[in-house]
């Protein structure tokens, strides 16, 4: 079973502030409530130690992550790797009338019993988890 999320925010700032955090690996790796912690290899590439509370996964898990299309200042794509999973994340910024939109897509693709269940119950709160932190550094960042 594959688990697929979309959604879109509505930020009332140009698409480039949208962009510089949706861009940046350690910033995504950040808004993701599973992601114990990560290290940052280059702009494209990361290693995300992923803690999902299922039975079979007794420890953390490593997963290799790569934007594969990037597109600035508009979409990123990226893909991660691992034995328990596989998933892919686009972002797609458009410009708006009064600041821009920010479209998101994630799949998660299971490869031990369990971890699909697991994100088809919380990947929609970690789109909530990445839009908290998106406006947070907005925010921050005004």
């Amino acid at each position: 079973m594959t688990v697929r999320v979309s959604r879109t925010f509505a930020f009332d700032v140009p698409g480039d502030q949208i962009w510089s955090f949706i861009a940046d690996p350690e910033k995504r790796a950040g808004a993701i409530s599973v992601v114990d912690s990560y290290d940052i290899h280059d702009e494209s590439r990361a290693t995300w130690h992923v803690q999902l509370p299922i039975p079979l996964v007794n420890s953390t898990v490593t997963v290799e992550t790569e934007d594969v299309s990037r597109d600035p200042p508009t979409r990123v794509k990226f893909e991660g790797r691992s034995k328990a999973l596989r998933v892919t994340g686009e972002h797609t910024i458009t410009d708006t009338d009064d600041g821009c939109t920010l479209a998101n897509e994630f799949v998660v693709d299971g490869k031990l019993p369990g971890v699909e269940r697991f994100f088809k119950r919380n990947l929609d709160s970690e789109l909530d988890n990445l839009e908290a932190a998106l406006r947070e550094d907005i925010s921050g960042s005004e």
